[in-house]
């Protein structure tokens, strides 16, 4: 019997159940995706017509979250602008750079540590460097903090930290997905990504006012229809150029990011955003078999604590530059330290290149720890930094006590 239909409904039960508890907790709904695509699966009891395992729908749920990926990137290029970066200031570009190589460097030094091949190596940098964008949103506007001066500072860094990690993907996929094995095909490959985005961004660019005549539609049926055309055909296009699908989502998106229109486009693909994306976190933990995490707790906690060390510093860094207090130092380092989206694309580059299956595993601890601790740590940032300044008093005093008995 055909079951498609129904298991896909079962799926999406589920993800809206743990949607209701995330925000009943007022939590980020991302670990909880993850987290109940790992409780089924392969492993699950069935009974009746209730299927847990997803047997005969995991290659559409599979499809579907490929659709997440690209609605995710999509809509990230809508809200990105390179202009409004540049023009935010030395302390965001300096800052944001510093946060980015920190990051990158904590993942060559775990991979340096755990002895991984390099293709391996640089996926964990990118599962390392790149902040959930999503996560970190939703805790400022939760926390109350949009408001706060440290907040277009951390807003800055993330945008500088989504650039590179498109960057850091178009490489990746020259490298791992192309099967180029020599220096020199890979180098071929990865420009020729780069190329891609340098070229379609200055065409993007000139077409524009042209893209806006033909959004000039009444028609929110025909409007929809356009959008979604741009947005598969360009994603297509670009995989048969060896750049990853979810860059070419970008692309489209950041060209259309400075259309007219695109507050009536994002609008329009929210809801495909919100939906494709839980079904990809979902279908994330489908692939995951949780007796094999064990292995990567040591890799993870390791991780963990390179994240928030760097991220503590990248903060202090930026927060100089700028001139906020160490405070709001402080709160931009650790608002920062929530992963999500993003590493987990990585994570699937890896799995996709037929890479170590520990990587995944990784990716799944790393992002879930971060996911819960990133915004606890956010929430009680003010605790902290009153922590931090009573043992910082509590030191001085001792100092100048010991110089006393000395003197």
């Amino acid at each position: 019997m055909d079951m498609l239909i129904f298991e896909v409904g079962l799926a999406v039960a589920l993800i809206t159940l743990v949607g209701f508890i995330s925000t009943k907790l007022r939590f980020s709904v991302i670990p909880f995706y993850i987290l109940v695509g790992m409780a089924v699966g392969p492993h699950a009891p069935h009974f009746w017509i209730i299927d847990l395992r997803f047997i005969e729908s995991s290659t559409f749920i599979d499809f579907m979250g490929r659709l997440g990926i690209l609605f995710l990137l999509f809509y990230l290029g809508l809200e990105f602008s390179v202009a409004r970066l540049l023009k935010s200031g030395k302390a965001i570009l300096v800052g944001g750079s510093f946060y980015v190589g920190l990051n990158f460097v904590s993942g060559l030094l775990l991979g340096w540590i755990m002895d991984l091949p390099l293709k391996e190596t640089l996926v964990v940098c990118g599962i390392m460097t790149s902040s959930s964008t999503a996560i970190v949103a939703k805790v400022l506007v939760d926390l109350k903090r949009t408001a706060n001066p440290e907040t277009e500072l951390i807003m800055g860094m993330i945008m500088f930290d989504d650039l590179f990690i498109a960057v850091h993907i178009s490489i990746l996929t020259g490298l791992v997905l192309s099967g180029a094995t020599s220096f020199g095909g890979v180098l071929l490959i990865s420009l020729s990504a780069l190329l891609f985005i340098v070229v379609f961004l200055i065409i993007g660019r000139k077409v524009i006012k042209y893209l806006d005549i033909a959004l000039n539609i009444q028609s929110s049926e025909l409007f929809l229809l356009l959008v979604m055309t741009m947005l598969f055909l360009v994603a297509g296009f670009s995989e048969t150029l060896h750049v990853a699908e979810a860059i070419g989502a970008l692309m489209i998106g950041l060209v259309l990011g400075e259309s007219a229109h695109v507050k009536r486009i994002e609008h329009h693909v929210l809801p495909f955003r919100d939906f494709f994306g839980a079904v990809f976190f979902f279908g994330f933990g489908l692939t995951i078999e949780p007796s094999s995490l064990g292995g990567a707790v040591g890799m993870a906690l390791i991780a963990v604590m390179l994240t928030i060390l760097g991220n503590l510093l990248a903060g202090a860094i930026a927060g100089r530059l700028s001139g906020v207090s160490p405070r709001a130092s402080l709160n931009v380092g650790l608002t920062l330290v929530s992963r999500g989206e993003f590493s987990i694309i990585m994570a699937n580059i890896g799995k996709a290149g037929g890479l170590m299956p520990a990587i995944q595993s990784f990716a799944v601890l790393y992002v879930l720890i971060l996911a819960v601790l990133g915004p606890l740590l956010t929430k009680e940032s003010k605790s902290i930094h009153q922590l931090y300044q009573t043992i910082k008093s509590r030191l001085k005093r001792e100092k100048k006590a010991k110089q006393k008995d000395t003197g």
